[in-house]
């Protein structure tokens, strides 16, 4: 039986894609490359109690992963649970920032301070990444279609694209997917 090399990753990822476009599986391929356990912070904390198709989502997600994998579910506070978390020896899944940004918007957060909070728990200039170990977070792209015609909506997709914008600055590797197949937007 032969082993896959350990890869080592990035101090930050971001995966980038439309639904079902394998996002989320790549980003699994990826954290578990890297060898050793793996932490999956979950941000779709309670809509699996209200919504069936998500709750399927979700078992499918975690029927994929094994046992080398710890899950955290954190729906608001991203930054801190990054920041308590963050080990040399352990990557970090972060699955998925834009349902992050949804809960913010339902908790009727502040989304400036927010992403501002995330990145700087991230990333300072002049110095780079500050956590102790690699992060990938993974994100639904929605700024490919029509303009919602729902002002929520409008908010939602431009919200997710400075979030995007922000963490893609700061970010040592982004890869957008299509069709399961990853395109390098940001290399190393």
């Amino acid at each position: 039986m032969s082993t896959s090399p350990l890869t080592p990753l990035p101090a930050l990822s971001l995966i980038l894609g439309g639904a079902r476009s394998g996002k989320s599986r790549h980003a699994e391929q990826l954290v578990e490359s890297a060898g050793g356990d793996c932490l999956y912070i979950a941000t779709a904390v309670g809509q699996a109690e209200r919504d069936a198709e998500m709750a399927a989502r979700i078992a499918d997600h975690k029927a994929r992963r094994g046992e080398r994998w710890q899950t955290i579910e954190e729906p608001l506070d991203l930054a801190g649970v990054l920041i308590r978390e963050a080990r040399a020896e352990r990557p970090i899944l972060v699955d998925c920032l834009t349902l992050w940004l949804s809960n913010l918007m339902a908790g009727e957060r502040d989304i400036e301070a927010e992403i501002d909070t995330l990145v700087s728990a991230l990333y300072e200039a002049g110095t780079g990444p500050k956590l102790a170990g690699p992060v990938v977070f993974v994100s639904n792209e929605v700024g490919h279609g029509i303009v919602p015609m729902h002002p929520l909506a409008r908010d939602f997709r431009d919200h997710a694209g400075r979030l995007h914008q922000a963490v893609a600055a700061v970010a040592d590797s982004v890869v957008f997917m299509v069709a399961g197949i990853p395109m390098t937007v940001k290399a190393p």
